[in-house]
């Protein structure tokens, strides 16, 4: 099945979690996507790139404040739950749990939004030493940092529907 061959709703229910809890953005190119040109990852990522960025900064921040903290026991979208687990965030040493809540906190509180990473192909000594780094850079490099992250993230999650709808 094609991006194209589905109803709006159809489409936004598979691609609205692309970007966390920002149905908007697949909202934004369903009428794009109906008419056949966005029927492969790239271009469909390419286009949800571009509304993003596109976006006002308080658009852009609300997305950023969308996604959950790392190692967190909140609910968060089952996306971000398998990706978590992915990289064993389930599976901190209660050393390691500490040391994402501290790091949490102390980043909540220097930006205003969450530590965002996409942690695919990550250890989590790797996310802790970048989370540590990322803590003495500058508000607004952050915040780009941030949405460079999420666009890395949805690519992924892309990819991942694509592939799972090939299996079928």
């Amino acid at each position: 099945m094609r991006p194209s061959e589905l109803s709006g709703a159809e489409f936004i229910a598979r691609f609205g979690g692309v970007y966390e809890a920002s149905p908007w953005v697949a909202e934004a190119i369903w009428p794009l996507a109906k008419s056949g040109v966005l029927d492969s990852p790239e271009p469909l990522g390419r286009e949800m790139r571009t509304v993003v960025d596109g976006a006002s900064v308080e658009m852009r921040l609300a997305l950023i404040r969308a996604h959950p903290q790392l190692a967190s026991r909140a609910r968060m979208a089952d996306a971000s739950v398998k990706e978590q687990a992915g990289a064993g965030l389930d599976q901190c040493s209660p050393e390691q749990f500490e040391a994402f809540q501290r790091l949490n906190a102390a980043y909540d509180a220097r930006f205003g939004f969450p530590f965002i990473i996409a942690v695919k192909g990550l250890s989590r000594a790797e996310i802790l030493a970048a989370f540590e780094a990322r803590l003495a850079n500058e508000p607004e490099a952050e915040f780009e940092g941030a949405i460079v992250q999420i666009h890395r993230i949805a690519a992924f999650r892309i990819a991942d529907i694509f592939e799972d709808r090939a299996a079928v």
